[in-house]
């Protein structure tokens, strides 16, 4: 049995066996105290073995052997525990260990280690309390955002990871290639891409956004859930190159219903997180971040702020506050200018609207004053921005003139014009970056914890 099923049942005495992992042994006269945590929830259970019962010639060579990180087999009784701090445990009979643990060179004989020496072990660290809560989290919340869309009337698109296009324009993309790089090194031709596996240039994807484009104009409501990458050479607490996105697309939308849907998602996911979560947010709220769950509650309470960016810029401005970077007109908002928004203007989540267009994505739709783009960003206290997104463009004109303006190559893009040419619908989308989610739910400041395997800028081991 899994221990989280264990630990619900009733201490009849009835036989159970139990899986797992040593997290601590103690030794006395007559009785071993071993904890096995199996992963399946926070607690472990406690296994007692009573010497004084004539323990098998098996277990007794096997307790002798016993060290934390090894891995066992335990069978007992399932009964009453006098210890205070847990109703059961089991007054085991038989062990077997199926794999030692050296308890010279085991990495994790501590309790508590820094989370930068974990990542060192990212192999190891889901043993660990904290990782091993991050990961169930994890789980869980992937679980809801498919369940919140499917009831909904979502279908889920598996979009492409190797992509042609540029989504973003920003230009920082993995290249995908065949050729002999080496045969190129300290050439300053380009590369015949024709020759090439694909026969062209081609990426790892920074968003399936336009792709799905291509399906919500079909199905009406869609959404992606996958592995996107950016080539940022960003070494910081707040950027990964390798991370899964969240991506819904609507036909027949414009960005009021845009804004609706992205209220009603974090609410969902956050409610279902503290429910199905529990004991997992009460760890991160005593020892991670403290307040983290009543934060949650509040913002599920809240009601979300609407502002223009322009209102925005002007309440900075303002606010007599000593920014590192001076709000401006025709700038991007910082971290700093987001966090004085929702937790001293707004005092909550807020959705800031119609930003410029020359600091915004050339597919989102140009409003009257021909300045401005029907854009969102959803912000929270804490954090910050934690979804973008846009009512798209619909005007083939209009859409073709931005990408000309920006120095787009519009034959890449024919593809996509098609959707503008043939039956074109307002339709609008968000991004929301899944391991931001899972950092704001359980308070980890880097991204780098929230994630299996981080993919940064010179970090790929594992």
């Amino acid at each position: 049995m899994l221990i989280k099923d264990i630990l619900k049942a009733e201490a009849d005495s009835s036989e159970v066996r139990v899986s797992g992992w040593v997290r601590t042994k103690r030794d006395m006269k007559n009785l071993v105290f071993v904890e096995v945590n199996d992963g399946s929830c926070f607690a472990g259970i406690q296994c007692t073995f009573d010497k004084g019962q004539g323990l098998g010639a098996a277990t007794e060579t096997g307790l002798s052997r016993l060290t934390a990180g090894a891995s066992v087999i335990i069978s007992g009784r399932l009964v009453p525990s006098p210890a205070s701090g847990q109703r059961l445990e089991i007054a085991a009979t038989d062990l077997i260990v199926t794999g030692e643990a050296d308890a010279e060179s085991y990495p994790l004989q501590k309790k508590r280690h820094s989370l930068e020496f974990l990542r060192e072990i990212a192999h190891l660290r889901a043993r660990t309390n904290t990782f091993g809560a991050v990961a169930r989290v994890r789980s869980r919340m992937a679980f809801a955002v498919n369940r919140f869309f499917e009831e909904r009337g979502f279908f889920l698109i598996h979009t492409p990871i190797i992509t042609a296009n540029d989504a973003e324009g920003a230009g920082a993309m993995f290249q995908v290639t065949t050729l002999d790089l080496a045969a190129l090194d300290g050439s300053s031709a380009q590369p015949d891409w024709s020759r090439d596996f694909f026969g062209r240039h081609c990426y790892l994807t920074v968003s399936g956004q336009l792709e799905a484009e291509t399906y919500a104009t079909a199905l009406s409501r869609v959404y992606t859930f996958g592995p996107t990458f950016r080539a940022e050479n960003s070494n910081t607490a707040r950027h990964l190159a390798e991370f899964w996105m969240i991506e819904p697309e609507i036909a027949f939308a414009g960005l009021p219903e845009l804004m609706a849907l992205a209220e009603d998602f974090l609410k969902y996911l956050f409610t279902d997180t503290l429910e199905k979560s529990a004991d997992e947010l009460d760890f991160f709220d005593r020892h991670i971040q403290k307040g983290l769950v009543e934060n949650l509650q509040n913002l599920v309470k809240s009601q979300f702020t609407h502002i223009t960016y322009t209102d925005a810029v002007n309440e900075l401005q303002k606010s007599g506050e000593d920014f590192d970077f001076r709000p401006v007109w025709g700038g991007d908002l910082q971290t700093e200018h987001e966090k004085y928004l929702t937790e001293k203007l707004a005092g909550g989540p807020v959705i800031v609207t119609d930003y410029p267009k020359d600091i915004k994505a050339f597919y989102m739709k140009l409003n009257d004053d021909d300045r401005t783009v029907r854009a969102m960003d959803v912000l929270v206290p804490r954090l910050g921005e934690i979804i973008g997104g846009s009512q798209r463009e619909d005007d083939m004109k209009k859409l073709e003139k931005r990408m000309i303006d920006m120095g787009m190559n519009i034959k890449d893009y024919s593809w996509y014009m098609d959707l503008r040419r043939y039956g074109t619908v307002p339709h609008s989308g968000f991004g929301l970056g899944f391991e931001r989610l899972i950092q704001y739910v359980s308070g980890m400041a880097n991204i780098r914890d929230v994630i299996p395997y981080p993919r940064a800028a010179g970090q790929a081991d594992f």
